[in-house]
């Protein structure tokens, strides 16, 4: 895709850096340069961290091409590798990501397993999933239903269950969990609005609602239902405020100085 700007600045980066370091040179051309799209790098890259004994190389890198062969796929996982940029202070371009950042590897790879999910392909989306674990430190089961437009910034940790839906335009930080309360079947795990901050070590429990826009402080762990715009800190989570900013997670500051009313004083 020669009129794709964000793959022609990750090749002019791999460029960059392969003259810069020649230790890189190799690598840069085999997992960039000898590619001609951002879904061919990314296959051939996702299937080389996969790959184990039974799981071999070219056959996941058949299966995640198909899979990013996919037009809503291409463009989730432009809009990923858009929040990264645009979101993580250690971000200085495209490459990085795409090359080094397992939260970007760990979503990538998770909708790679939700497809196998939808085409009832389940045995095969849980031993991705399994995968995807073991190298990432990322735990998303499959059935999970997750927008586009999302950070996953450091990821170690990460859990989403079976049932949990997350919006767009979402950051999560390590060691958030979106998890069920106990045995129970059925839809039982949080659902994210829009434009959710939630910082690291934050707990979700329960099929409960985290409304657009709503920032969950570090630590937190969230039982109820948290309504639109509002900022929730503690444990258990109480209101403690409202955020700065209409959109935390695109702002990503993660300090409890946001606005309160005397309602909630």
């Amino acid at each position: 895709m020669s009129d794709d700007p964000i793959w022609q600045a990750i090749c002019s980066e791999a460029k960059r850096d392969a003259a810069d370091e020649p230790l890189l040179a190799s690598f840069l051309h085999v997992t960039i340069l000898n590619h001609d799209s951002l879904e061919a790098s990314l296959a051939f890259h996702l299937a080389n961290k996969l790959s184990s004994p039974t799981l071999q190389t070219i056959s996941l890198m058949e299966m995640f091409s198909a899979a990013f062969g996919e037009e809503g796929i291409q463009e989730a996982v432009r809009r990923d590798l858009q929040a990264v940029r645009e979101r993580d202070a250690a971000c200085r371009g495209y490459s990085a990501p795409l090359l080094y950042f397992k939260g970007f590897h760990a979503l990538q790879a998770y909708r790679v397993a939700h497809w196998l999910w939808e085409q009832n392909r389940e045995a095969l989306a849980l031993m991705l999933q399994s995968q995807i674990s073991e190298v990432f430190a990322v735990d998303i089961h499959p059935a999970a239903c997750i927008g586009h437009g999302i950070l996953i910034d450091h990821a170690t940790g990460i859990v989403i269950g079976e049932t949990a839906v997350v919006g767009n335009n979402v950051s999560l930080l390590h060691e958030v969990t979106l998890g069920g309360t106990g045995k129970e079947q059925g839809d039982r795990h949080p659902k994210i609005g829009d434009g959710v901050l939630i910082s690291a070590g934050a707990k979700i429990l329960g099929n409960i609602h985290i409304g657009d826009s709503a920032k969950v402080g570090a630590g937190s762990v969230v039982l109820k239902a948290v309504e639109p715009h509002c900022t929730v800190a503690g444990v258990p989570a109480k209101v403690v405020g409202h955020p700065n900013c209409e959109t935390p997670a695109l702002e990503m500051d993660h300090r409890l100085n946001d606005a309160h009313t005397s309602s909630e004083l």
